[in-house]
């Protein structure tokens, strides 16, 4: 199974057919989708210029797209080195037991689904690279009572996503599903009650 590189690879070939540069594009979003795969390839092609079942892109928009996927990856990447050199760290002075960001990131491990978008059509406009340091910034915090990427507190709590965890808070101006330990108590209490008035 060809990894992430040798896909991008294949999607900048110009000698490849065109309908295996998108083909590989897409096999790119199964290594690395921040808002889950359908979503990903949304945002990426809406920032990109081209829609999503269009079958012969022009080339340089697809390019464009690996582009803003692989800056975001590189991103995520580093924290994910980051946070491993710190956890052994931890263990070597005793700190055995994780926090909630360790089991936050546990789920999210590779990059799939880092900020959750239950709603394909509905994510943050921001490149991802944007998106994902504005997330790492307030896993790095104390926690807050807003969304960490858009900055709105309209945040209602869904229940059944097509994501571990299936239950949380999303925001309702970008459409992630915030990480529950960048939100103070208060904050994902009132996230619960507005689930609640929306369905009562």
């Amino acid at each position: 199974m060809a990894g992430f590189r040798s896909l991008a690879r294949q999607v900048r070939d110009p000698r490849c057919d065109l309908a295996l540069r998108r083909y590989s594009l897409r096999k790119c979003l199964e290594r690395f989708a921040p808002y889950g795969h359908r979503a990903t390839w949304d945002h990426l092609c809406a920032r990109a210029g081209f829609d999503p079942e269009d079958r012969s892109v022009d080339p340089v928009r697809l390019v464009a797209a690996l582009d803003e996927l692989e800056e975001a990856r590189a991103v995520w990447l580093a924290y994910e080195m980051e946070f491993a050199e710190r956890r052994r760290k931890e263990k070597h002075d005793g700190l055995r037991s994780p926090g909630s960001v360790d089991d936050w990131h546990r789920l999210t491990w590779g990059g799939f689904g880092v900020a959750w978008c239950d709603d394909p059509r509905v994510h943050p406009r921001e490149p991802l690279a944007e998106v994902l340091r504005r997330l790492i910034a307030a896993l790095e915090r104390e926690p807050g009572s807003a969304c960490p990427v858009c900055r709105g507190e309209r945040l209602m709590w869904r229940h059944d996503l097509d994501h571990e965890p299936s239950a949380g808070p999303v925001c309702a101006d970008c459409g992630i599903l915030v990480p529950r330990p960048v939100l103070t108590s208060g904050a994902l209490a009132d996230a619960r009650r507005a689930r609640v008035l929306v369905s009562a």
